[in-house]
């Protein structure tokens, strides 16, 4: 095959991962538009309601590494489709549900789905063109914000115009596009890891420590942070996860080999993306809430549902439109100098918020700087990881630091909602977060930004060999011509 249809096939993978990624990430602010009539809508109450959000975020996060894995035993392109399957059961699971109990599996099944990220950013590597390898990586793993951002907007209109139930089914026909297209435009490459055992016991003991522990942050303000069912899960998280770590550093072929987690370059910048997970969701709490509290708060904009979305959204759109630069520059300078922007940027678009958190207008300024930051340090984090891992483990290790990035996004969550909690004014008789406490918590989130970027700055350089280098040039050959074929 000549080099514009290779390029073209090379297109049109990138695509299909970059869309697969998107409608993952549509699943999980699906239903935030719904949150104040879930209760209603399933004739349950608040608290049994908050499990619809609270398990996709559980299930992803169990998930995730057990599918990476899965993909280099197995084959990305077999376990990409395998993901897409719980994404349709689940949308559709959820499109029929009437009580709290299918709703909550059904979200469970799609937040399984989360796993097409990480695989598809390490197939990456295996079929993509050397010169477009760093702008896909960019734009799929950018994929994950662009998907929240583009699909909150998209959840309102259609949650404030027609039957919520248009949702979950507009999310299974997507599901089942996504699977069309990966059935025909995913070349079949073989898997890196042929020979190794499934660490069966290391993804249950791993499940069982990050629900745990998952469990307590998300629900410890609910709960109360020192309340014996918090205490006992935060426990229960630190003694199981210990020993799973003793057993994955015995046995022969770990799910998740914490030998490579320690090197320093692959373990700081799973840190840092702690820290990038944070920041980023922090904005995402505050800024709706801001554009839909009532002007007579005196800092509130007074905006609908549908409106607040639209004025998010050029945010997602910023997102898609930076990530491509993302990869230039990284092919330039290297992914430790796009993340140390990256996470400026971010820093910089808290610091913009603060003085433009009176408008719309600014607001939807400050998130498009924000979410540039995001997008450059997202998709800087995946080429500092498989540039540091073996070829056989790049979708373990790459499900490894998406499940990072969710871990911040939970302790942002937690760290963020109690601030807003605990920080409140009383307008007309009701109850609101203040104006200083949003305030704190945009500070909150441009402190951990910078010390994000403080963390990047020690990211140690490669020093990689000649026979290295040589070995992982010739290693893909293979799987480029199975793009070519």
């Amino acid at each position: 095959m000549g080099a514009p249809q290779a390029s073209t096939r090379a297109n049109g993978v990138i695509a299909t991962l970059a869309f697969a990624g998107i409608v993952a990430a549509i699943m999980q602010t699906l239903v935030t538009p719904l949150i104040a009539e879930l209760p209603q809508i399933l004739h349950t109450s608040s608290a049994n309601a908050a499990w619809v959000i609270t398990v996709t975020l559980l299930a992803g996060a169990v998930c995730v590494p057990v599918t990476g894995r899965l993909g280099d035993l197995l084959g990305k392109r077999r376990m990409l489709l395998a993901c897409s399957v719980p994404l349709i059961v689940g949308s559709v699971v959820c499109a029929l549900a009437s009580s709290v109990v299918p709703m909550i599996i059904g979200r469970g099944l799609q937040g399984m789905g989360m796993g097409m990220v990480p695989l598809g950013i390490a197939l990456l590597r295996d079929v993509v063109p050397a010169e477009k390898l760093s702008s896909s990586i960019a734009l799929v793993s950018a994929s994950m914000g662009i998907g929240g951002g583009l699909g909150l907007p998209i959840a309102s209109a259609v949650a404030q115009y027609a039957n919520w139930r248009v949702l979950f089914w507009g999310s299974a026909v997507l599901a089942v596009a996504i699977a069309t297209l990966i059935w025909f435009l995913i070349p079949d490459v073989p898997a890196g890891a042929k020979g190794q055992r499934f660490d069966a016991p290391g993804a249950l003991g791993l499940g069982v420590g990050l629900v745990c522990l998952l469990l307590a942050v998300s629900k410890g303000a609910e709960w109360g942070w020192t309340s014996v069912t918090t205490l006992s899960l935060f426990i229960a998280a630190v003694v199981v996860l210990l020993a799973w770590g003793a057993w994955e550093l015995r046995t022969r072929d770990p799910l998740v080999d914490l030998r490579t987690t320690a090197r320093p370059r692959v373990l700081i910048t799973n840190v840092a993306s702690i820290f990038v997970g944070f920041g980023m969701y922090a904005s995402m709490l505050i800024v709706p809430q801001l554009l839909q509290f009532p002007e007579a708060t005196g800092y509130g904009l007074g905006q609908s549902m549908l409106a607040a979305g639209l004025w998010m959204a050029p945010g997602g759109v910023m997102m898609m439109i930076v990530s491509p630069f993302g990869g230039k520059l990284t092919d330039a300078r290297g992914p430790k100098f796009t993340l140390i922007c990256g996470v400026l940027v971010l820093a910089a678009g808290y610091g913009l918020s603060l003085v433009l958190m009176g408008s719309a207008w600014g607001l939807m300024l400050s998130l498009m700087v924000i979410n540039s930051g995001v997008g450059l340090a997202y998709g800087s984090m995946p080429a500092l990881i498989m540039g540091s891992v073996p070829l056989s483990e790049t979708a373990a290790a790459n499900g490894f630091n998406t499940l990072m990035r969710s871990l911040g996004t939970s302790i942002g969550a937690a760290v963020i909602g109690v601030v807003l909690s605990q920080m409140t004014t009383t307008t007309g008789g009701y109850s609101f977060t203040s104006e200083s406490g949003f305030r704190t918590g945009l500070i909150i989130g441009c402190g951990v930004a910078l010390v994000a970027a403080a963390i990047a700055l020690v990211i140690p350089a490669v020093r990689r060999s000649a026979s290295d280098t040589a070995k992982d040039d010739a290693a893909p050959a293979p799987e480029q011509a199975a793009v070519e074929a």
